[in-house]
């Protein structure tokens, strides 16, 4: 797995932390956790009037039982509740067999601070039995262990240095043929150019640096094939596109990465491999050829 690929999985895994609530996060991370244990890890389903006795899925090495929890809302009430439910009654089902309690939620900003609290007071009156919380910092490297074979299983392929480097101008048909569908406003004024100090201007992660740099492997393919295009306007009206597209995001106050990926996106990222690489080709090429994210001001200029 090469540089390009983890940071495309550890875009997927984040995708699908934040976005998967209720019974399809507990799947995803039985899922996870599957390939991450092997037959270390037992899948808990519920059956008839049993339910899952208060456990998704354990550990055997560990005797660990994990329980899962992704609400639309996070409500601190509701989740001390469940925190009591569901501890209590996986030490009534699972007794001798449980030496570690595991719950596993997707709430970013972490858990509030009573229960936090009430975890602690749980840890202080059922010791030496383990209570821990798993969230982002403790499943995040557990994806990113894996194997490539297991992480296409989770996420599907993901695009390689390699691939874009053989990318072809026949590729880049897809994404253009999308992309010159967008409708600017032909009102926009001219596009400038950027200078070289826009990554640090907007603050873009290094990971969005790191797609950029792999993207112009191949922008000059882009450039090429725009000036061969019997279209002389073709390449001026997909950027006016783009930047039609970044001013409405830009309005919403997002921050820079997640407009980033939103581009990513609009450029058409999603797909397979191939497709992939093309996008982040032509979104390197429009990011450097431009006005999509702001220049720094010029030196001497009045800030």
């Amino acid at each position: 797995m090469d540089e390009l690929q983890r940071s495309i999985y550890v875009d997927r895994f984040r995708l699908a932390f934040h976005t998967q609530k209720g019974t399809a996060f507990q799947e995803w991370f039985v899922r996870l956790a599957g390939h991450a244990f092997g037959a270390d890890f037992e899948e808990v389903r519920p059956y008839g009037p049993y339910g899952d006795l208060k456990c998704d899925g354990r550990r055997i090495s560990t005797q660990s039982v994990f329980q899962c929890y992704a609400p639309d809302a996070m409500k601190e009430a509701d989740l001390i509740a469940k925190v009591n439910g569901d501890f209590h009654g996986a030490r009534g089902h699972w007794a001798g067999n449980m030496q570690e309690w595991v719950f596993v939620h997707n709430d970013g900003r972490g858990l509030p601070p009573n229960a936090v609290q009430h975890l602690d007071g749980l840890r202080n009156a059922h010791a030496p039995l383990q209570i821990a919380t798993w969230s982002e910092p403790e499943l995040l490297p557990l994806a990113m262990s894996l194997d490539i074979s297991a992480l296409q299983a989770l996420f599907g392929h993901a695009a390689s240095i390699a691939i874009v480097d053989r990318l072809v101008m026949s590729d880049l048909m897809p994404i253009i043929d999308a992309l010159q569908r967008q409708e600017p406003n032909a009102g926009d004024p001219p596009l400038t150019p950027p200078s070289a100090e826009k990554l640090e201007k907007n603050e873009l992660s290094e990971e969005s640096g790191l797609f950029l740099r792999i993207g112009r492997r191949k922008s000059s393919l882009v450039d090429t094939f725009f000036r061969k295009s019997p279209r002389p306007d073709l390449g001026e009206r997909i950027a006016e596109a783009f930047r039609t597209r970044y001013a409405e995001l830009k309005a919403l106050d997002l921050p820079a990465d997640t407009i980033f990926k939103h581009l990513q996106d609009y450029a058409g990222f999603n797909g397979e491999p191939k497709r992939q690489g093309a996008a982040l080709a032509v979104l390197a090429y429009f990011f450097d050829s431009c006005d999509i994210f702001e220049d720094p001001a010029v030196s001497g200029e009045a800030s």
